[in-house]
């Protein structure tokens, strides 16, 4: 499994069979000009993960491509809210073959900000593929942890998070490796002592992916 983080949450993932963008969001634009997409998936609607302004040119490039998402942001598409996109739900417990990807969506809703700020839906999603390690990026929630991941992405800060909470996540969902995402909001220093905390305080080993770096796992 091949792994490109293009900034903030946007995370690209290659197998033999399937080439899958996850939550291109306008903190970046390193997504800007991809093609030979499979399948864009959207966590949620906030525009750091779905970015209403680039998406649909995204899309028109990429004509072959499905496009699943949040069940909301279905229902933003037919009110007229939210870029036409031609997404389809892919709710909480749903499940999706993308050529030799299995992609299981798992949560519901999006972490808790303030009491004052209303609730919105947030699906993590799971890529499982035979012989190959178990990706889940949780996009903007720590609440869910599924079984048997052997990577995960790492939200490095949100207004929504604070360190304990991101470490315990990450001992609870016990990964072997992981990569930083979510980290458009820090600068240098704060990326390096999230960084440093979370491979000193747990049993998972960090990459820094920064940049458009291509791993494989």
């Amino acid at each position: 499994m091949r792994i490109t983080h293009l900034g903030h949450s946007a995370v690209l993932v290659e197998t033999d069979a399937a080439r899958v963008l996850i939550d291109p969001g306008n903190f970046s634009a390193s997504w800007h000009g991809l093609t030979d997409l499979d399948a864009i998936l959207l966590t949620h609607v906030h525009p750091d993960h779905a970015d209403p302004e680039h998406l649909p040119a995204l899309v028109r490039a990429n004509p072959q491509t499905k496009v699943y998402v949040e069940p909301s942001i279905v229902s933003a598409e037919q009110a007229g809210t939210f870029p036409q996109l031609g997404a389809h739900a892919l709710a909480a417990g749903e499940q999706m073959a993308i050529g030799d990807l299995l992609v299981t969506a798992v949560g519901g809703q999006h972490a808790v900000i303030h009491r004052d700020i209303p609730m919105i839906g947030n699906v993590g999603f799971v890529l499982r593929s035979e012989g190959q390690p178990t990706l889940f990026h949780p996009g903007d929630s720590l609440a869910t942890i599924p079984d048997k991941i052997d990577i995960v992405a790492v939200p490095a800060y949100g207004p929504w998070a604070a360190m304990k909470e991101t470490v315990d996540f990450v001992r609870e969902v016990g990964a072997l490796e992981g990569f930083p995402i979510h980290d458009e909001l820090l600068n240098d220093r704060g990326r390096a002592l999230v960084f440093g905390r979370v491979n000193e305080m747990t049993g998972t080993r960090l990459t820094d992916l920064r940049g458009g770096t291509t791993h494989e796992f």
